[in-house]
């Protein structure tokens, strides 16, 4: 693979040569400089699944850092939205990767007003937001008395560093019935002052909730999956939880989940699979034509505790644009052997149809290279998702304006046509007279007065990571 970088060598060469000229030899620290992206470089030319989008290696700059260069490197296909999928970690910093929070996410949005305000999306149990009593669908209108923008956003709620006072309000939209410019209308009540604590590490469950919930005549477990994590540990202590339970139907939430790690998706789609999809193919990971291979991945019930999949009938997946990657996975390759039986509800999911492989390398030991090698199919060879994503079978988007809802209940905004479903076996349509349950599902956000400017799901990776077998 040497013949790929003698462009960069003889280049290298010739400036070492004049610094050598000068009474000094210096070659020793230019290749130490050079030498993790010539590895990149070569791994990439054999196993990036893009490898024919590499531009030139007289075009590219070798003394980048190594993801400054990976990202120069790679193909328009290899991202999207601003997010690179291919992607360098350090192992030193690998540990570290996360920092002090307050443990809830929270949009920023701006109203038809044009006042910037916070939305609480959820709290992570044991955090100081939980802690001071923050809740779903929370209006946050100042902190330390200052408006929240794009600006300051990180500073208050990304990585803060001390701790602040949340002001709390209630959102009054304007009336529609109103036209008359001398109204006194009152954008935010205040409702009063919370002092939350000094940011702390927190640790993001992957399950975030569970519970049984009632349409009609039939039940139904919920689980609010936020997180493909290497770690199932979780996952399988619910996994035997619900084995154990009696319900009709399966809702996984996968609204916030923007994907992890390709073997989770597999232990969870295996779970959900029927019992007659146990040993089938589960995905097809293509890769390029140097390598000329394609890999399969089986429904494979020794995953589960108990060894078997759970007994239920219909499967509902909830899913918005932060629906990424692994949780693709999922729905894309349970649909050939749940046809009739699997919906999915909300919007179409983000539109990730590549994993990422981890390579490493003795010669530059503090580097993790991610990257893209595969298409993942499901078992009927369907894998082009990308401009689009995945299609909902009843399209549905979160509200700002109105109450969220309390996730997992009844009042959820996303579960409303679920169970809407569940008691009367249809999906409610704008078509039954003058049903205000099936207008109000059907609305879209474009008619709505609220503006997301910062969405903190979207700014999180977006991984179908798979590490190599042992």
């Amino acid at each position: 693979m040497r013949k790929h970088i003698s462009y960069l060598i003889y280049g290298c060469l010739a400036l070492m040569g004049l610094l050598s000229s000068c009474g000094e030899d210096r070659s020793g620290e230019y290749y130490a400089l050079i030498s993790t992206k010539t590895w990149i470089y070569e791994v990439m030319q054999e196993n990036y699944l893009f490898y024919e989008d590499i531009p030139a290696e007289d075009k590219l700059d070798f003394f980048k850092k190594p993801a400054e260069f990976l990202t120069s490197a790679v193909s328009s296909k290899d991202q999207k939205n601003g997010y690179v999928f291919s992607h360098v970690d350090s192992v030193f910093s690998r540990a570290t990767s996360t920092y002090p929070c307050f443990g809830f996410e929270a949009a920023l949005v701006r109203t038809e007003n044009g006042t910037n305000a916070l939305r609480v999306l959820y709290t992570q149990p044991d955090s100081p937001a939980e802690e001071v009593g923050l809740k779903r669908g929370d209006w946050i209108i100042a902190i330390d008395n200052q408006k929240v923008s794009t600006s300051n956003y990180t500073t208050y709620i990304t990585h803060p560093t001390k701790a602040y006072s949340f002001t709390l309000g209630k959102y009054n939209p304007y009336p529609e019935d109103v036209d008359d410019p001398e109204f006194n209308y009152i954008e935010f009540d205040t409702l009063g002052v919370v002092q939350m604590p000094s940011p702390r590490y927190v640790e993001e469950k992957d399950v975030l909730k569970t519970g049984i919930i009632s349409a009609g005549s039939r039940k139904a477990f919920y689980i609010l999956y936020n997180e493909f994590d290497e770690n199932t540990d979780m996952l399988q202590e619910v996994l035997t939880q619900m084995s154990g339970q009696q319900f009709d139907d399966i809702i996984l939430d996968l609204r916030y989940n923007p994907g992890g790690y390709v073997s989770t998706s597999q232990i969870v789609s295996t779970a959900l699979a029927p019992s007659t999809a146990m040993g089938q193919p589960f995905l097809y990971m293509i890769y390029n034509d140097k390598l000329n291979k394609t890999e399969t991945l089986n429904f494979d019930a020794s995953l589960l505790p108990g060894g078997s999949s759970l007994s239920y009938q219909n499967l509902y997946v909830v899913t918005s644009g932060n629906t990424a990657s692994a949780s693709e996975i999922v729905i894309n390759c349970l649909k050939p052997y749940m046809e009739g039986r699997l919906f999915q509800v909300g919007t179409s999911t983000y539109g990730k149809n590549v994993a990422q492989q981890l390579f490493t390398s003795a010669d530059s030991p503090g580097i993790e290279l991610w990257l893209t090698t595969s298409y993942l199919s499901n078992s009927q060879g369907y894998y082009d998702y990308f401009q689009n994503g995945l299609s909902p079978d009843f399209e549905i988007e979160e509200n700002y304006e109105e109450e969220l809802g309390e996730l997992g209940s009844t009042q959820d905004q996303l579960l409303q046509p679920i169970l809407y479903k569940m008691a009367n076996g249809s999906f409610p349509t704008t078509t039954e007279g003058n049903d205000e349950t099936a207008t109000t599902l059907s609305q879209s956000r474009t008619d709505r007065k609220i503006q997301v400017l910062v969405d903190p799901i979207a700014q999180k990776p977006h991984y179908n990571r798979m590490k190599p077998s042992k």
